[in-house]
């Protein structure tokens, strides 16, 4: 898996997940998973606030 792609865990509906993975994938490091909607409203406030 690479940082901040599409995955859906348990069937459930797929989400970006955004984090780093050890060598190995053995273990992951702290991240955060946003549905579409909500990597949509996050990059639209990032926009606005680097654009300002």
């Amino acid at each position: 898996m690479e940082e901040g792609e599409v995955v859906s865990w348990n069937k459930a509906d797929p989400k970006y997940d955004i984090r780093n993975w050890h060598p190995g994938r053995e273990k992951c490091g702290k991240g955060i998973t946003l549905t579409e909607e909500e990597a949509r409203a996050l990059m639209n406030a990032l926009e606005e606030v680097f654009e300002a």
